[in-house]
């Protein structure tokens, strides 16, 4: 077996600032094992075939962009240990995108002894350029065509013995999600590794050059011209090899189905469906996650009085238990109960849209709207990942190329709701407009849906706005993946759902709002001269509030509820009923009566809505856009932008209000 090489780099800076590698770590693995790279396009089960594989669950979406950093993993066969490094998806290697920077870089660095490249049989044609280009960097190339079972139904036939001829490489047939050809990739890997097959590939561009770095440089070209041209050359041997190793069926059955539901949802009428999708997944969540978060909380308040019987057994000074109690346990468990029912419910509707092929028709749709405003159509994937949890939004803008676009992308990710405004939405429409009857859920989903749509128009509107100011310059093109449409793996979705994404934002909230209640339950008990500091807050505030619509006691709890957006209410009840604790904004009926016994009106519950909609964003977001764009600066205008907008609307929204 041929040993693997340590501490193998590229250094960055070490050629020119087009091609733009970078320093590849070295790769930890088990003692003896042989290091394999595994790499593809976006779509084509690579990080399905990385799973089975390995036996990892690492997340498969089915829209691009989605790995942005290597995973790794590993396996054993026939006694010996793989560690499988899953590059980032890719669509070539001619350019200088994140994506590409590190496949490239890790390609030549050595480290791996051979590279599978994972290609859609359904898409050979297109997917075939990858591994040419793969073939110019290294010779032990193994392509393993994926999705046999899909080239089925849709009447796709590969000669496999035909391509393996035409690359001069090993070639494999398998289904990575049933498991078909599983076997024989990893017998095919173990030859390539023992040397038992040795891979020639033909070089049609860089024959003859034996450095990796120039391989790099030679394949991208010396200028836009000359990089054209080899692209052109790699396309033309791609459609060369597929006319004579793929025949397809007239039509198929299941193309005919695509084609019907892609004319309904990237036709006139996306729009309409997406709202309407949009609605239902919003009445399903409302609806859902009501009982659970109302037993969550029960939980956690019989919970809470065993341990007040606890600490009282223990003497602990009421200082001491009133910041444990009610400060710490009382915000952390208030952001558990309140957040996690509606996440498990979100979260597994947004994923199965993902892997049912949705998301990306959805982007293909607005990327016109975003193109207008000098944006990237990829900005809707992010966009709609900010309905989950702004945060995650703002760390999937990384799926854009162009730094700038991902600035405006990461800027107005929080014009949009997410699932930490939806209760204080919710509440603020059952309790000012929609009520408590059988029917409250509908009309909350609708008013929800309404807030939204809003959200998604300033959306649109402020990247304008920051493209003819202070981020200045023309949309860049992108690529985007249609895939076909594919059953979604329910089980595979709700385990990892609630893995990746619902206990990942939970813990967030919870790292960040538990430390606040220290801060939270000591204003609302510390008193100075006839009044608590936090109460005394309300009152300095009272006359923007007043100015807004809205009053002091809202504008403290949206200044206390920084930490996470979940404690905005409990935080309000608090000070209305003068308790020194959170307040139950479960019982929205006694939460009614509370702000209407303090003069709130339908008014207020209006312009409360719309700074819900439009405010400063939680503690966990703006810490994480300073991380995404290493600069403290972009996190505070991502802060001030949408309070300034927030604050604006509701004084126009309040001064109508009294003029009509």
């Amino acid at each position: 077996m041929p040993k693997t090489q340590s501490n193998t780099t590229v250094e960055a800076g070490s050629i020119n600032d087009e091609i733009n590698l970078v320093e590849v770590p070295e790769i930890k693995t088990r003692d003896g094992d042989i290091i394999i790279a595994l790499s593809g396009q976006q779509n084509t089960g690579k990080t399905t075939l990385f799973n089975a594989l390995t036996g990892l669950h690492q997340h498969t979406g089915n829209w691009p962009g989605l790995t942005v950093d290597t995973a790794n993993g590993h396996y054993t066969y026939e006694g010996q240990g793989y560690t499988v490094v899953d590059l980032p998806g890719t669509y070539s290697l001619l350019t200088a995108s994140h994506e590409e920077t590190i496949a490239a870089s890790f390609v030549i660095s050595g480290q791996a002894a051979c590279c599978v490249v994972v290609c859609d049989a359904t898409q050979l044609e297109r997917n075939l350029v990858l591994p040419l280009q793969i073939m110019e960097l290294t010779d032990n190339v193994i392509v393993a065509v994926n999705l046999l079972d899909e080239a089925k139904k849709h009447g796709v036939e590969v000669d496999f013995d035909v391509l393996e001829k035409e690359l001069h490489v090993p070639v494999v047939g398998i289904a990575a999600g049933p498991g078909w050809g599983m076997k024989e990739l990893k017998q095919t890997i173990e030859d390539v590794c023992s040397g038992k097959i040795t891979p020639k590939p033909e070089r049609l561009i860089c024959d003859g050059i034996e450095s990796g770095v120039d391989r790099v440089i030679c394949l991208r070209g010396s200028n836009q011209e000359d990089a054209d041209k080899k692209a052109e050359k790699l396309v033309h041997r791609a459609e060369t090899v597929t006319e004579a190793a793929v025949t397809k069926a007239a039509d198929s059955k299941a193309a005919r189905r695509q084609r019907t539901m892609d004319n309904i949802i990237m036709g006139k009428g996306g729009i309409p469906v997406a709202i309407l999708l949009l609605f239902f997944v919003f009445w399903l969540t409302i609806w859902a996650a009501n009982y659970p978060s109302e037993g969550l909380a029960w939980c956690f308040d019989k919970l809470g009085e065993q341990l007040w019987i606890l600490v009282d057994n223990w003497a602990f000074p009421a200082w001491l238990s009133g910041i444990l109690l009610d400060g710490i346990y009382g915000v952390a468990t208030k952001v558990i109960s309140v957040m996690l029912p509606p996440m498990a419910i979100f979260f597994p509707c947004f994923t199965l849209l993902e892997d049912f092929g949705y998301l990306p028709r959805i982007a293909f749709r607005l990327d016109r709207a975003f193109q207008s405003c000098g944006a990237c159509g990829k900005q809707a994937l992010t966009m709609c990942m900010g309905f989950g949890c702004t945060a995650a939004g703002v760390t999937g803008c990384r799926i854009i190329d162009s730094p700038r676009e991902r600035l405006i992308a990461i800027l107005t990710n929080t014009l949009v709701p997410c699932n930490g405004r939806f209760p204080t939405l919710i509440l603020l429409a059952t309790v000012f407009f929609s009520g408590t009857g059988w029917f409250s859920p509908f009309v909350s989903a609708v008013m929800l849906t309404a807030f939204v749509i809003v959200g998604i128009l300033f959306t649109f509107l402020m990247s304008k706005l920051l493209n003819v100011t202070i981020l200045r310059g023309q949309p860049s093109s992108f690529v985007l993946e249609i895939p076909p449409y594919r059953k979604p793996q329910v089980i595979s979705v709700i385990v990892r759902s609630i893995i990746d994404r619902t206990l990942k934002v939970l813990w967030r909230a919870v790292y960040v709002a538990a430390p606040a209640g220290i801060i939270i339950w000591l204003l609302a008990n510390i008193t100075v001269g006839d009044n608590t500091i936090i109460m005394h807050l309300a009152n300095f505030f009272e006359p923007l509030g007043v100015l807004m619509g809205l009053n002091g006691v809202i504008i403290v709890a949206y200044i206390c509820g920084f930490p996470a957006n979940e404690i905005v209410f409990p935080i309000a009840v608090m000070m209305l009923t003068a308790t020194g604790a959170l307040g139950d904004a479960d019982n929205t009926a006694m939460v009614g009566s509370l702000m209407i016994s303090a003069g709130w009106t339908w008014k207020t519950g209006l312009c409360a809505m719309v700074f819900c909609l439009f405010h400063w964003p939680c503690a966990t977001t703006v810490l994480t856009i300073r991380k995404e764009t290493d600069s403290w600066k972009w996190a505070g205008i991502g802060l001030l932008l949408p309070t300034l907008l927030g604050i604006v609307l509701c004084m126009l929204v309040n001064l109508i209000l009294q003029l009509f």
